[in-house]
């Protein structure tokens, strides 16, 4: 593409650490919310017109700029304004410009430019910000409302599982537009140009009647989570972190955004292998998070975040919280029962049989009397797994400072 062709299309908008996510939010919000009051032939954009945008045959109806954690006042904003009011390629004058924020500010009026294009702040119901951490329970509530509107009968979960698919799809989307311009530059301004997602498809994803049902749901769910607590854990630690911390926890961090939803199938049953594999709960996310930051060994970040030893045999970080003696035994009979009910397991715990707990009494081994009867297995992960498979596969479940001086 030739420097005037690329000039065509907008440079790709660039995220800050915490807007990225927001952005993605925010926008989801916005298009269920023109869903709701009866608009279904819009196409939203990400990253390249604006922040986001709202086409309708080709044209542009709305341009958003979303910024997050900027600052208290609206000074802080002023650039970020000006270049939201900019009359450029299909910002055309007299087109709808909003500004969304997730903070309070002193002075939330709408900004007028010397164009005399004007942009909005946008509203919240009676407030012109949206917290981060508020986002998704007035995004919940537009859902709530589309389903009693089109009468669906639905319960919590059902809107639960909706919301998580469909800002899994919003943020793949945008990841693909970022990956694409980062690798390829101005040829790619084209593809983030043309990349939409159409209120038909996201209309019918959140009226699924059974998206729980779907064999990724609970990998998605706990992508989405993950992603949203090392990324506010990061926000809250920066101030104190050293160098070589942030470094680790913003691979991390790249790794959990990017992963496809079978590595997080593999995480789902690896975080907590002595229970049915399902949903994990907040407090198994914290304390994976803080195994994983805290832990003296520098992790290898493929597929999901796991250690090698000079042996070469893998170490997987787990959520497994053992903290009496009593546990032990346990986490014993509830892994193996698991083990026989599930295959998938079995053959994963035959690949990364060393299990670092979040927090264990003592490190112990488990003999599961099971040898590798499981399914065919691929190639590659065959080259993983001891030589020896016909032994009875024991799992060994190990202290942190246990884990550090195998680690060393």
């Amino acid at each position: 593409m030739s420097d005037q062709e690329a000039s065509k299309y907008p440079h790709s908008a660039i995220s800050t650490w915490s807007g990225f996510v927001y952005q993605g939010k925010v926008a989801l919000y916005h298009c269920l919310k023109l869903i709701n009051q009866g608009d279904s032939e819009f196409q939203l954009q990400l990253d390249s017109t604006d922040d986001f945008a709202i086409y309708k045959n080709e044209k542009l109806i709305s341009a958003h700029q979303v910024k997050a954690k900027i600052g208290d006042y609206r000074s802080n904003y002023k650039e970020a304004l000006e270049k939201s009011a900019s009359i450029e390629l299909d910002r055309i004058a007299g087109i709808k410009r909003y500004f969304h924020i997730s903070q309070p500010i002193n002075d939330h009026s709408d900004y007028l430019a010397t164009n005399h294009e004007r942009v909005e702040f946008y509203a919240y119901g009676e407030f012109r910000h949206c917290e981060l951490d508020k986002i998704e329970e007035l995004t919940k509530q537009i859902i709530k409302e589309i389903y009693v509107r089109q009468t669906i009968f639905f319960d919590d979960s059902m809107i639960e599982a909706n919301y998580c698919l469909l800002s899994e799809k919003i943020s793949s989307q945008a990841l693909t537009i970022h990956a694409r311009i980062q690798n390829e530059g101005d040829a790619q301004r084209k593809a983030a140009y043309e990349h939409r997602v159409t209120a038909a498809n996201i209309l019918a994803d959140i009226t699924d009647a059974n998206p729980y049902e779907r064999k990724d749901y609970f990998s998605i769910e706990l992508k989405a989570r993950l992603h949203t607590h090392l990324e506010e854990r990061l926000t809250e630690s920066l101030p104190c972190m050293s160098d070589t911390a942030y470094k680790r926890a913003r691979r991390i961090y790249e790794l959990i955004r990017l992963s496809e939803g079978g590595d997080f199938k593999t995480l789902c049953q690896l975080m907590k292998p002595s229970e049915k594999f399902s949903r994990i709960q907040n407090s198994d996310i914290r304390r994976y998070s803080d195994l994983l930051h805290t832990i003296d060994a520098e992790p290898i970040l493929k597929r999901l975040p796991h250690y090698l030893d000079s042996n070469n045999k893998f170490y997987a970080p787990t959520a497994l919280y053992l903290p009496e003696p009593t546990d032990k035994k346990y986490c014993t009979s509830e892994i193996i029962a698991e083990i026989k009910n599930n295959d998938d397991l079995g053959r994963l715990l035959f690949e990364f049989n060393n299990l670092i707990a979040a927090k264990a009494n003592e490190s112990f081994i488990i003999d599961t009397k099971y040898t590798n009867c499981f399914d065919e297995i691929s190639i590659d992960d065959q080259d993983r797994i001891d030589s020896n498979i016909t032994k009875s596969l024991c799992i060994s479940i190990l202290t942190k400072d246990d884990a550090e001086a195998r680690l060393k």
